[in-house]
């Protein structure tokens, strides 16, 4: 017989324990004891991240969304949001230079990692496009507001972080020419466009007289081969391409060159409207003919802002950051090896 096996009359009562949370008190001590005194309680946590790992850091999160949803209700208030695709495409770009992620953990006393950086990053981007926003609609106070929290966030020279993306303007001299600089591996190109100046009834007699389709392959011909046969005699262009006191066809023989210097005017539709004098040094024919063509069409777009998206879409108007590779110790080129031979 089981002598620890529970009687089967026991299983139906419950057995509580015998320890209880009040302290035991001897009946005599029953007269002077305070049975209403108590645990203190603890203190309320002053912030609802206190129990995570980083509470500086979710409270700053916290607060940016609470911005920017207290940004968020006023622009819907005022019929603002949400923007039309149309509209928020016409907003100006947003080009900011936030702190990097080590001066923002110095900031909100936390060490961030990437994820937690870029979490910031997007909420910060989100209030400067509703700044954007108000300033646009003309809310003052609103645009005050939220510039005063982005700006705590700002790197200290970003103006000058800014200023170094953008382009210089390209200026103009008294006679409208203007001066450009093209660069392209190790060539550099100093390009000055000037207008083509004709007589207007010179212009009027050549509009009627040559369709545009053949005043555009005439030209096209006599820039790539001005000593090509095929050349119309009743419209001789007055369009030049000057590189180092020689026609393009002398200074680069090789068609390919010249395509890349011309392409710039051809994709334009400026082939007749611009005479282009330059100064190339360093590097090769390619090199050159790229530096040409990034100067020509850098000066276009100065001249005729309209076709700068288009040059800009082809490329044409940033620098090709492609550089030759050097050569490494022990093979014959960059990559090239020598061949092997048996000993």
């Amino acid at each position: 017989m089981n002598v620890l096996r529970r009687a089967s009359g026991l299983s139906k009562f419950r057995f509580y324990s015998t320890q209880t949370t009040r302290p035991f008190v001897p009946p005599a001590s029953l007269d002077h004891f305070d049975f209403d005194r108590r645990q203190p309680e603890k203190p309320r946590p002053t912030s609802p991240a206190f129990y995570t790992a980083r509470p500086e850091f979710y409270d700053q999160l916290s607060s940016l969304e609470s911005a920017l949803q207290h940004a968020k209700t006023a622009l819907t208030t005022c019929h603002l949001l949400p923007l039309p695709q149309f509209a928020r495409e016409a907003l100006p770009p947003r080009v900011n230079a936030w702190v990097d992620k080590r001066e923002l953990g110095l900031k909100l006393r936390s060490t961030l990692t990437t994820s937690r950086y870029r979490r910031v990053v997007l909420v910060l981007n989100e209030l400067e496009t509703y700044r954007s926003i108000a300033e646009k609609a003309g809310i003052a106070e609103l645009q005050e507001g939220i510039r005063g929290i982005t700006e705590l966030f700002e790197r200290a020279d970003a103006a000058t972080m800014l200023a170094r993306g953008k382009a210089k303007p390209v200026k103009f001299d008294e006679y409208g020419r203007s001066y450009t600089l093209g660069k392209r591996k190790t060539s550099s190109a100093r390009v000055w466009i000037v207008p083509v100046q004709q007589p207007l009834a010179d212009k009027s007699a050549a509009s009627k007289s040559i369709p545009p389709a053949t005043e555009t392959e005439s030209a096209l011909t006599a820039l790539l081969n001005p000593n090509s046969s095929s050349r119309s005699t009743d419209h001789v262009s007055t369009s030049q391409i000057i590189v180092n006191n020689s026609p393009l066809s002398t200074y680069f023989p090789i068609p390919a060159d010249r395509t890349r210097v011309i392409h710039p005017l051809k994709l334009a539709g400026l082939l007749n409207a611009y005479n282009v004098f330059a100064i190339v040094r360093g590097g090769g024919t390619s090199g050159q003919s790229g530096a040409l063509a990034h100067g020509i069409a850098k000066g276009l777009a100065a001249h005729e802002p309209g076709v700068a998206t288009i040059l800009r879409k082809a490329k044409l108007l940033r620098r090709d950051p492609r550089m030759v590779e050097r050569k490494k110790p022990g093979l014959a080129k960059a990559r090239k090896r020598y061949a092997w031979v048996k000993r």
